[in-house]
């Protein structure tokens, strides 16, 4: 949900943003092997980590945030408001990690992950990230940003599940905290979708929309089909914000061209010191 103030403002539009995205890469037959069920079945999670800090920026907890992360074994992670560099943090800290937090977070458990850099200050950025146990084919970091400090993406990858007949895109989304920018960049996200993922294409968006008013879910269903996953299963959106006392629906799955399975929120414990949003899973069947 936080706001950043950046140098400069960014341009409007799909802006793509190519010398700060990070994508690794390594063979498919590497990667194939690292689901333990059948690959026609994802199992997705999606949080905002807070630039690996706890609430109100009191502790440093990137290390404890890795290993609840790893305890949930998702085969694809949605991540938010991901450190890339942050050079005043790396010298007054001592367990700040020498990788950049997205390549930290990934570590042996997935082979693949692409970043976009949203946010650019003196001292680092930030953006959003996406980690894998599948070969990520393609991607492109999309500047969905408005006039003002708020700096904003949306992070489409198109992942290779092995044996799978088509890809799956996968859209890693962090929206405004004003509710004008929102629309706008509900509406450009849907002109993502319909110039870059094909019809018939399973697609996964999830993310931070802020959208406590809760009108992303007639647009996206609307405009490009798509369905929120809580939604759908209970009749309303997962709250998920504070954390500690969850009040507020920001934290979204959106899937089209695939069913969802047990959607969750996960736990308090530990995730209410982890993160001042809540995680969400589900079980996407392709």
């Amino acid at each position: 949900m936080t706001a950043n103030a950046a140098d400069a403002q960014a341009p409007l539009q799909e802006d793509v943003t190519t010398q700060a995205d990070t994508l690794r890469s390594v063979p498919q037959e590497t990667v194939a092997v690292q689901a333990d069920h059948p690959t026609s079945v994802l199992h997705v999670m999606t949080v905002n980590i807070h630039k690996g800090f706890t609430a109100l920026n009191r502790k440093f907890i990137l290390p404890e945030l890795r290993e609840a992360v790893r305890a949930v074994s998702a085969d694809v992670v949605f991540l938010q408001e991901v450190l890339g560099t942050h050079s005043r943090h790396a010298g007054r800290l001592d367990n700040w990690p020498e990788a950049p937090h997205y390549e930290f977070l990934a570590d042996t458990m997935w082979p693949q992950y692409a970043y976009g850099r949203n946010a650019v200050y003196p001292s680092g950025h930030h953006g959003n990230a996406l980690l894998s146990k599948f070969p990520i084919v393609h991607y492109r970091n999309h500047d969905i940003s408005i006039a003002g400090p708020e700096k904003r993406g949306l992070l489409h990858a198109v992942l290779r599940t092995p044996g799978g007949l088509r890809d799956v895109h996968a859209i890693c989304v962090h929206l405004s905290l004003q509710e004008s920018h929102r629309l706008e960049q509900l509406h450009l996200l849907c002109h993502l979708v319909r110039d870059e993922v094909p019809d018939d294409a399973p697609l996964i968006v999830a993310g931070d929309f802020n959208d406590w008013r809760r009108r992303a879910h007639d647009v996206l269903e609307q405009e490009i089909g798509l369905h929120e996953v809580f939604k759908r299963a209970t009749g309303q959106a997962a709250r998920t914000f504070p954390a500690r006392w969850p009040l507020l629906q920001l934290d979204r799955i959106y899937v089209r061209g695939a069913s969802v399975h047990s959607p969750r929120v996960l736990p308090r414990t530990p995730w209410s010191h982890l993160s001042d949003h809540a995680p969400l899973c589900a079980e996407i069947h392709l």
